[in-house]
């Protein structure tokens, strides 16, 4: 199988500063388990028949291989990690070294042909549904103040209503996620998302 790279991924391991060794061992990995190279989102990512299998990536702590719908691996050895609480689909395996990548090499592509499995059966994890998320108290309170505010909001798009519940409920102090919330308020009403 000859395998193709993408000269996207050539400038990005060329320019990276951190974690170089560690990439190149996961990208030799991932293009022999027969996936297309790819450059999504500033990082290597890499497909089959063009859906989002994984992605390489690193942070100042650890370098990770992301799996896009890791919440549907088996994962036997226990070894996937869920970034944040609110992050629903993708799971990472993460590594500080290249000897780590390595001596996982065998695990690494048992994972990776399962996630290609798991594409090629179709599968799609559940995401919870807005209803399911908890409107924070200080969100309520103004939509119980405001009534146009509720309506506005419950006209946004389902992404758009996730994006604010989980930004207003950040704040561990009322104070804060009130302060949000007024900053936010005519946004809302003109219909518009957090990040728009």
């Amino acid at each position: 199988m000859t395998l193709t790279t993408n000269p996207k991924v050539d400038g990005f391991l060329r320019k990276a500063k951190a974690w170089k060794e560690e990439f190149e061992k996961l990208r030799e990995i991932v293009l022999d388990c027969g996936l297309t190279e790819d450059f999504k989102w500033m990082h290597p990512c890499y497909t089959f028949e063009e859906k989002n299998i994984v992605l390489i990536h690193g942070f100042k702590e650890y370098c990770a291989i992301l799996f896009h719908k890791g919440a549907l691996l088996k994962d036997v050895h226990g070894i996937l990690i869920q970034q944040t609480e609110n992050v629903q689909a993708a799971r990472q395996i993460r590594f500080t070294n290249v000897q780590q990548i390595v001596e996982m090499e065998a695990t690494l592509r048992a994972y990776i042909y399962e996630a290609i499995e798991v594409e090629k059966a179709g599968l799609e994890v559940n995401f919870k549904k807005t209803t399911e998320f908890t409107i924070p108290e200080e969100l309520q309170n103004k939509f119980d103040e405001v009534p146009a505010l509720k309506t506005a909001f419950e006209a946004l798009t389902p992404g758009r209503q996730r994006a604010y519940i989980l930004y207003f409920s950040e704040p561990k102090q009322s104070k804060t996620r009130e302060s949000r919330v007024e900053k936010y308020l005519q946004q809302i009403l003109g219909g518009k998302g957090l990040n728009d």
